[in-house]
């Protein structure tokens, strides 16, 4: 892709993402109820309330305190968690690995699987295999990720005992190799739950657009040549339908996140997912504005990625 592409993509990063938490800025400053109460309590006196408005600046009109939290962004700087007492951003960055891993993970199932799933339907038109995997994965795509976690949690947790019920680790768990297995069978149940909508997702949109090239003149071509049917599905018709597929995922990385507090919640997931519920509930605006900051940045990154990608799956555009 040409240089001048990337670098105007680049600098459509910044004013999106300052948009983005201009927004939420403005929704938490225009959102009804007391900070305060949520800050001190309920129990204060008006002493007490005065001084911790002037600490945390929130006696200060809108423009100046847009201004104090726009130049303390730029540096870097979100101001104290509300709860916490300690830097917003620094408390944000612990959750970080967390939910990257969670992700992450759930996007190396639900990708391949949903690739193969898809490929598998669209070679079986009108056959047993296409009516399975059609049914599955819209049932997969319409039920709600916090009844699935609960399903995920009522029978292989506490029916079936296969996989931990909460945490990231086991409570004074060991270390080494059997401290990186214990962390991949707490993984496993949040993982597969955050991956079941993806997976559908990617499966259903993989069979519609595999059986649209496998009627392409270059797939009848190479049929004609004699190539093997399951090398005619997995390099003439699958590639083209990648550029779809990958569009999709770039767009859904937000609603991976948003699913992820869900997950997160069920499970006891430590990432930024709960800290987020808990800021919302507590309106810790400095934590919530710099999750809003962190995933507006990971979606506009993303798509960036999956526009950088389209000249590396086909050549036409890398040429353009």
């Amino acid at each position: 892709m040409p240089r001048g592409l990337v670098l105007r993509r680049l600098l459509q990063v910044v004013p999106t993402v300052a948009g983005i938490v201009l927004l939420g800025w403005l929704l938490l400053e225009l959102a009804p109820g007391d900070p305060l109460l949520a800050i001190a309590g309920e129990s204060g006196d008006e002493a007490y309330y005065a001084m911790m408005r002037e600490r945390y600046a929130l006696d200060a009109p809108l423009h100046q305190r847009f201004l104090t939290f726009t130049g303390n962004v730029l540096s870097g700087d979100l101001g104290d968690s509300y709860l916490h007492g300690r830097p917003a951003m620094a408390v944000i960055l612990e959750r970080v690995p967390a939910t990257l891993l969670l992700a992450v993970a759930s996007l190396a199932i639900s990708t391949p699987l949903g690739l193969g799933l898809g490929l598998f339907a669209a070679s079986r038109e009108r056959g047993l295999g296409e009516v399975l995997t059609t049914t599955v994965t819209l049932g997969l795509y319409a039920a709600p990720v916090f009844w699935v976690g609960q399903l995920g949690l009522l029978l292989f947790a506490y029916r079936l005992g296969w996989f931990p019920v909460q945490g990231l680790r086991s409570a004074g768990g060991p270390t080494g190799l059997a401290g990186l297995l214990d962390l991949l069978r707490h993984l496993a149940l949040p993982a597969l739950v955050l991956a079941s909508q993806e997976l559908a997702v990617v499966a259903r949109l993989t069979r519609l657009s595999v059986r649209e090239n496998l009627g392409a003149d270059h797939v009848l071509m190479a049929r004609a040549k004699g190539v093997p049917e399951r090398l005619v599905r997995r390099r003439h018709a699958l590639r083209p339908a990648l550029l779809p597929i990958v569009t999709v995922l770039g767009t859904r990385v937000g609603q991976l996140l948003s699913g992820a507090v869900i997950v997160e919640v069920v499970f006891s997931w430590p990432g930024i997912g709960r800290l987020l519920l808990t800021a919302m509930q507590t309106r810790n605006a400095p934590i919530v504005l710099g999750v809003f900051l962190l995933v507006a940045a990971s979606v506009v990154v993303a798509n960036l990625l999956t526009d950088l990608s389209y000249g590396r799956l086909d050549p036409r555009i890398r040429l353009r």
